[in-house]
C-alpha cells in the first residue's frame, strides 16, 4: 500500500516537474507584472497625493499673493506653480484666481496670459470654459470684438452657456448690431433658471431693447 501511495505521489511530482518546466517562466513573468503593475499604481496614487498637498501650498501662497494686491508676487507663484505643478487642477484654479486680481491691479495682458493657459492646458472642460468666458470679457473691455466673438463660439458647459450668450449679446450691442444681440440675450434668458436673479438684467436688456421675453415667452 506504501509503495503504491510512494508511486502515485511520484507521478504527481513528475507532472508537476513537467507542467512547470513548460510553464514556470510564464507563471514567473506573469506574476511580476501583476506585482510590478500594483505597485506602479500605489506608487503612482501616492505620487499624485503628494503633488496635490504641494500645489495646494502654492495656491495658497498665489491666493495670499492675490488678497494682498501684489502683482509681482502674483505672478510669480503663479509661474512656480505652473513650472512645478502644471498639470494639476490647483495649478488651473489658482491661474483663474491670478488672473482675475491681475486685472484688479490693471494688468490685463498677464491676466490674459494666465487666462490662455488655462484654456489650452486644463482638463477639465469647465475651467477652459470659465477662462475662454472671461477672456471674452477682456476683449470687449478692450474693444476687441471680434477677438471676443471668436471666443464665445462654440459649446459651452451647461453652467456658463447662458452666460455665454449674455456676454456675446453685450459685444453685438457694442458693435451696433442690436437686433443679433436679442437674439443672444433671448438665449441667455432661456437657459437661465428663473430663480436666478441675474436673469432679471437680462431681462431688462431685452426690454430696454422692445423686446419682453416673459410676453413673448406666454404667447407661444
Amino acid at each position: 500500500m506504501a509503495s503504491h501511495l510512494d508511486l502515485e505521489e511520484q507521478e504527481q511530482l513528475a507532472q508537476l516537474r513537467h507542467f512547470w518546466n513548460t510553464y514556470g517562466n510564464w507563471i514567473t513573468w506573469a506574476l511580476i507584472a501583476v506585482l510590478g503593475a500594483y505597485a506602479a499604481w500605489n506608487g503612482y496614487q501616492y505620487w499624485q497625493r503628494d503633488q496635490a498637498a504641494k500645489a495646494s501650498v502654492l495656491y495658497d501662497e498665489v491666493e495670499r499673493a492675490a488678497a494682498a494686491g501684489d502683482a509681482a508676487r502674483i505672478e510669480r507663484s503663479l509661474a512656480d506653480m505652473k513650472d512645478r505643478f502644471g498639470s494639476t487642477t490647483y495649478a488651473h484654479q489658482a491661474a483663474l484666481l491670478a488672473a482675475r486680481a491681475l486685472v484688479e491691479q490693471d494688468k490685463a495682458d498677464a491676466a490674459r496670459a494666465a487666462l490662455r493657459w488655462v484654456q489650452d492646458k486644463a482638463a477639465e472642460p469647465v475651467y477652459r470654459d470659465v477662462a475662454r468666458l472671461r477672456l471674452a470679457g477682456l476683449e470687449l473691455d478692450a474693444q476687441a470684438h471680434d477677438q471676443a466673438l471668436a471666443l464665445l463660439q462654440g459649446d459651452f458647459d451647461p453652467a456658463l452657456g447662458a452666460l455665454a450668450a449674455d456676454l456675446r449679446g453685450d459685444v453685438l450691442m457694442a458693435k451696433g448690431q442690436g437686433a443679433e444681440a436679442v437674439t443672444a440675450y433671448r438665449q441667455a434668458w432661456e437657459r437661465m433658471d428663473s430663480k436666478v436673479e441675474y436673469r432679471r438684467l437680462v431681462q431688462a436688456k431685452l426690454l430696454a431693447l422692445g423686446v419682453d421675453p416673459e410676453q413673448a415667452e406666454s404667447a407661444r
